[in-house]
């Protein structure tokens, strides 16, 4: 089927490497008078002459694993979607499905590290922030002065402090901009190096952490 109509939210769509589209979306307790429905969906295809099937790598079942608890999160847990909320929840070990308005991220942890390996760490999300934010500028910047971003590429190095408190250290990046004339690569690094995310390193935000509920302890 793979419709989004009134039955159902927005849904979320993932594509396997087998060549299949599975839809997972949650008909809402305003359709079905109960607590609703999560819905699982794919199209037919030519091949499907007795039955549907999927085939899911275990990276794909963990995601699809992550997918359908976010919904079901959802129907528990109704909420719009607010900016600058990110949701989290428990998929199986040390992966964790991540809400981000509409979409859906995850993360593990390395096999060396107990994780199962099948998504980035936090803290590998945390340098991908910084390199993709530093990318975005740059494109800006090239978008605005009729340059062409034909080749533009973001690298980020990062190592971790040896000591305590467990924390990256240094973060190394490289842009790479073959459609820049050099005349103009001062105004390029001017740009990248107060993109969003640098500027919250380099300010960094006052973060706050409790216990929802019976508040038992609060640290900053």
């Amino acid at each position: 089927m793979l419709t989004d109509d009134s039955r159902t939210t927005t849904q979320q769509l993932m594509h396997t490497a087998a060549g299949r589209t599975v839809a997972v979306s949650r008909y809402t307790p305003e359709v079905l008078p109960d607590s609703g429905r999560i819905v699982l969906d794919t199209p037919l295809e030519p091949y499907d002459v007795h039955q549907v099937w999927i085939s899911l790598t275990a990276a794909e079942a963990r995601q699809l694993a992550g997918m359908l608890l976010r919904q079901a999160t959802l129907l528990e847990r109704p909420q719009t979607p607010q900016p600058g909320r990110i949701e989290v929840d428990p998929v199986a070990g040390d992966l964790y499905a991540v809400d981000v308005r509409s979409h859906v991220l995850t993360v593990d942890q390395p096999l060396d590290a107990g994780g199962g390996d099948a998504a980035p760490t936090p803290v590998e999300l945390c340098a991908s922030a910084l390199a993709s934010c530093t990318a975005h500028y740059a494109g800006g910047y090239l978008d605005r002065h009729g340059l062409t971003r034909d080749g533009l590429h973001v690298t980020a190095d990062y190592t971790m402090a040896q000591d305590r408190p467990a924390r990256i250290a240094t973060v190394s990046i490289e842009v790479t901009a073959p459609g820049l004339p050099p005349e103009q690569a001062p105004g390029l690094l001017a740009v990248v190096r107060h993109c969003t995310v640098k500027n919250t390193l380099d300010h960094p935000p006052e973060v706050t952490v409790s216990l929802n509920g019976n508040t038992a302890g609060r640290a900053s």
